[in-house]
């Protein structure tokens, strides 16, 4: 009875080898696929995520300081069209003689 013990032992040992070889193959072909996927993306063109927010960032600084420009013009234009309305309604009307 131990011929089928020993047969059994010897199994479970080819059995736990080819586990190990093929975790050890997974770790390899990850490796490769990763060393891939960096070489590819730094080919590209591609902006860090860090510096995407800051430029992001300035973006909607600018946006907000040029609608806050936009009506302060808006309001100078306002201003100098009133002012000039009211010149030109002044010399328009004719002063009264004493």
């Amino acid at each position: 009875m131990q011929i089928p013990n020993r047969i059994l032992d010897d199994l479970a040992k080819v059995a736990n080898g080819a586990f190990g070889a093929v975790s050890g193959v997974k770790g390899e072909v990850e490796e490769q696929i990763k060393q891939r996927l960096d070489r590819y993306l730094s080919e590209l063109d591609v902006v860090p995520r860090e510096e995407f927010d800051v430029v992001r960032a300035m973006v909607v600084k600018a946006r907000e300081e040029n609608e806050r420009l936009e009506a302060r013009i808006e309001a100078l234009e306002k201003a100098t069209a009133s002012k000039k309305t009211t010149k030109t309604t002044r010399a328009a009307t004719p002063k009264a003689k004493n």
